[in-house]
């Protein structure tokens, strides 16, 4: 029973370090490909629209409701103690900090990495991946490289864009539900923000954004076994991005806030 147990975990080790070790290549290949032309302008620019644009509606559904609940639910707490005022500060420094960046990596994580895994697992395991090579056609230059600057221009703005949103839900609980005033509602959220947190919160989103592009591309290359196989590979993607989007989240907080 212990050797049992020992050899699952490590064959449960050895395709960790692959898998890692696998994925940490692809990043390679990719920045050494971003430099070399030609930069294929137009497939980026379809990609940010459809990572951006897109993805609107459902960044601002999801910010603006976050954005309400946690003023809602600080203020249950807040009005036992006459503290209602500092709701603006604790809903911008929340959404500008964690909420913002994570939730909107989360959203394009769940819609567009597992689309793009699908794209490209569906490319590998009908061989159109090996036609691109025999055309001397590089596949990550040609598939990965327009994804990754894509979705490291357009995550950080989205991030801007669910903050703003959940500021505003905020905001509208706040004077119309709470009757806090406008002018205090405005000075609380103001005092309470620093460039580091805008910053910080933007820093984060290009590493998620990193994250996302990698993993999917990753996981859509290596898909095997028919349609399947692209389903795993999809399903995998996105549990993926998830663990690593929240882990990193934890590293970079405690980097920012506890450690420096």
């Amino acid at each position: 029973m212990l050797r049992n147990l020992a050899e699952l975990i490590g064959k449960r080790f050895v395709e960790f370090v692959r898998y890692g070790g696998g994925a940490s290549i692809l990043l390679g290949e990719t920045l050494f490909w971003i430099p070399i032309p030609p930069l294929r302008r137009k497939q980026i620019v379809e990609q940010m629209s459809r990572i951006g644009v897109d993805s609107l509606p459902i960044v601002s559904l999801i910010s603006l409701f976050t954005g309400m609940v946690l003023a809602l639910q600080s203020a249950y707490q807040m009005q036992k103690i006459s503290a209602e005022i500092y709701i603006a500060s604790l809903v911008a420094l929340s959404m500008v900090r964690e909420l913002g960046p994570v939730l909107t990596a989360l959203i394009v994580a769940g819609r567009i990495g597992a689309s793009i895994t699908a794209e490209i697992g569906t490319m590998k395991v009908t061989e159109q991946i090996d036609a691109l090579e025999t055309l001397a056609t590089n596949p990550v230059k040609y598939l990965v490289v327009p994804r990754f600057l894509a979705l490291v221009v357009m995550i950080p703005l989205l991030t801007l864009y669910a903050d703003v949103i959940g500021g505003l839900g905020g905001y509208l609980i706040g004077v119309y539900k709470l009757n806090i005033t406008h002018a205090m509602y405005m000075k609380m959220t103001w005092k309470a923000l620093k460039y580091k947190d805008v910053y910080t919160g933007l820093i984060k989103s290009v590493f998620f954004a990193v994250i996302i592009c990698i993993i999917a591309c990753y996981e859509g290359m290596r898909a095997e076994g028919g349609a399947e196989g692209v389903g795993r590979a999809t399903t995998s993607s996105v549990v993926t991005s998830f663990i690593l989007i929240i882990a990193s989240d934890c590293f970079f907080t405690a980097l920012f806030y506890f450690l420096t």
